[in-house]
């Protein structure tokens, strides 16, 4: 044992070492893909930040309009948001009066009408789609536009959903811009990207603009359909088929449309509330004397902390030891306190093996008198019987030929019993399942059982499972049997069948005397009876409800009872289905 503990602390003196370096490497990369993803964090919510700005100057004319907003934004994110214009000049600060000096530079320029393609990559034009100044239908169009898209999705039944753009304008989201209707059966599908009145006016300015910057390059010339208005996408279209100097125009005339309606350009800062700027995180004071220091202080700990665990742990060991060798010896009142963890779990496990031992040492005993007692009665009466006709005391008369044939007979029923018990706990119990008729087994328990006396019959439903069919019979025999002797006469007993879920159950109902409270949960128990006489009116051996709780199981299903004293008592097996 002092080995055991000598090995053990070494061991944790070793694992402690390990665990100062190993922990040392992981720290410093821990803190290094921190300090990474922090500023990863960081970026990206300044990018949702100016994402979410942009926004606001596309759908407000001035930045004085879109206060409210900035402050919302900034709650929402906890930073300071300042926006000033080309000069210096302060248009939204959400800072308060105590709060220091903006930095010298800005964290980013805002214009809706320039997109910064860093932040936002992927865009076909600098010109944020949330500005749609003149282009925004108004509530009439809108609510015309809703009651077409709602005609569309009806006549097609498509699969597809209607979508709605910065403008207002509904369209189908499996169409992108430019395309157009794709069902001919229904009108409404054209009548949804028909230009609106807005639009058209909108466009018609867009126009005018965009010819007075192409009509300033050779070559160029966009001719207006004279029977209609512009169509839908036009400046799309433009943007993406176009050559480039064309192109260029169109970005330039929708810069000129847009530029009243969209906040002014600014400057952006972003700082915590109450700092200038996020405090950066420097590693660099951590020096190799304190790093040594501390590592020892943690090995002197380790080392420390190792030698208590294994005192404590070598202490319960030592117990459980010498309870092992009393419990070898046949003592079966040793038990050890092993106290919390693992040694107290595997104490526990001790005690409780402990137990079951001494309770199997007293039920093998109590078995062996209870075989001793039953055995006892048939063959002290088969054997005065013989000894009495042998001196000439008793005729072997068919009465006395046919009592001595019952004792017999009682004699292998007690011996087949202990044969299946045997059976069941060395877990050599063999079934020869087969489909059978469920209810054909109830009418030849029912009618093998029937008795003068009380009134015994069935109430069954038609149940079809895989099972052993003299299994089944012993077990539900067995319950039968049990309750016709329990019960007086005048009395009934009903068995019934039927399915409830996917299982198929068995009820034994009588009207006999009952179990008290107190010994329901022993009725299963071998050589277990309530009528501790053992007479032979209500007596058996006091195995036939062991051998059906193990034949039901072996079967995969469940044995219950029920009981009210002076009332009766109600047996139940459930089966799984086949």
């Amino acid at each position: 044992m002092n080995s055991l503990l000598v090995r053990f602390f070494l061991f944790s003196l070793v694992i402690a070492g390990c665990s100062i370096a190993v922990t040392a490497w992981l720290a410093s990369q821990a803190t290094t893909g921190a300090i990474r993803q922090e500023q990863g964090d960081a970026l990206r919510t300044d990018a949702e930040i100016y994402d979410k700005l942009l926004g606001i100057a596309a759908t407000h004319r001035t930045w004085v309009e879109a206060k409210s907003d900035v402050d919302g934004l900034a709650r929402e994110y906890g930073r300071r948001l300042a926006l000033t214009d080309r000069g210096g000049k302060t248009l939204i600060d959400t800072g308060t009066a105590g709060s220091p000096p903006l930095p010298v530079t800005p964290k980013v320029s805002i214009d809706a009408l320039n997109v910064d393609s860093v932040l936002k990559p992927g865009a076909t034009s600098k010109i944020d789609p949330r500005a749609v100044g003149p282009f925004r239908l108004t509530d009439d169009e809108y609510a015309k536009m809703r009651t077409v898209a709602d005609r569309l999705l009806n006549c097609t039944q498509g699969n597809f959903t209607i979508v709605e753009s910065p403008n207002r304008r509904l369209r189908v989201s499996t169409l992108k811009p430019g395309e157009t209707s794709q069902w001919p059966d229904c009108p409404s599908g054209d009548e949804l990207y028909t230009v609106t009145k807005t639009e058209s006016l909108a466009y018609d300015s867009l126009y005018e603009l965009y010819q007075g910057c192409v009509a300033r390059l050779p070559g160029l010339y966009y001719a207006k359909p004279k029977n209609g208005p512009l169509p839908l996408d036009w400046e799309v279209q433009t943007l993406r088929y176009s050559d480039p100097a064309a192109a260029e125009c169109m970005e330039s005339a929708r810069r000129e449309q847009l530029r009243p309606f969209v906040a002014e350009y600014a400057h952006l800062f972003i700082t915590e509330p109450t700092s200038g700027a996020p405090q950066a995180i420097d590693l660099s004071t951590t020096g190799t004397n304190r790093i040594i220091l501390v590592a020892l202080g943690i090995l002197a700990l380790a080392g420390f902390a190792s030698w208590v665990t294994a005192t404590q742990l070598v202490r319960p060991i030592r117990a459980l030891t010498a309870a092992t060798k009393r419990t070898a010896e046949g003592d079966r009142t040793a038990r050890v306190d092993g106290g919390a963890g693992e040694i107290g779990q595997l104490a526990k496990s001790f005690n409780s093996m402990s137990e079951k031992l001494a309770e199997t040492e007293r039920q093998r005993q109590a078995m062996v008198s209870d075989v001793a007692h039953e055995l006892r009665t048939p063959l002290g009466n088969i054997t005065g019987w013989l000894e009495a006709t042998q001196d000439g005391l008793a005729e072997p008369d068919p009465h006395l030929i046919g009592m001595l044939l019952e004792e017999s007979l009682l004699l292998q029923r007690l011996v087949d019993d202990l044969h299946d018990l045997a059976q069941a706990d060395a877990g050599t119990l063999r079934l020869h399942p087969e489909p059978i008729a469920l209810d054909d087994v109830v009418d030849q328990v029912v009618n093998a059982q029937q008795n003068r006396e009380i009134l015994l019959r069935a109430e069954t439903t038609p149940v079809h499972l895989s099972a052993d069919p003299v299994r089944l019979r012993q077990a539900l025999g067995n319950l039968v049997a049990n309750a016709v002797r329990y019960t007086p006469p005048g009395g009934e007993v009903v068995v019934r069948l039927f399915q409830w879920q996917d299982r198929a159950i068995l009820e034994v109902a009588d009207t006999g005397t009952g179990i008290a409270p107190e010994d329901v949960p022993h009725v299963f128990d071998r050589f277990w009876r309530a009528d501790k006489s053992r007479s032979r009116r209500t007596g058996g051996s006091g195995l036939g409800l062991a051998i059906t709780r193990h034949l039901v199981e072996a079967h995969g299903g469940t044995v219950s009872v029920t009981s009210t004293l002076g009332e009766g008592s109600t047996f139940r097996i459930s089966l799984p289905p086949a």
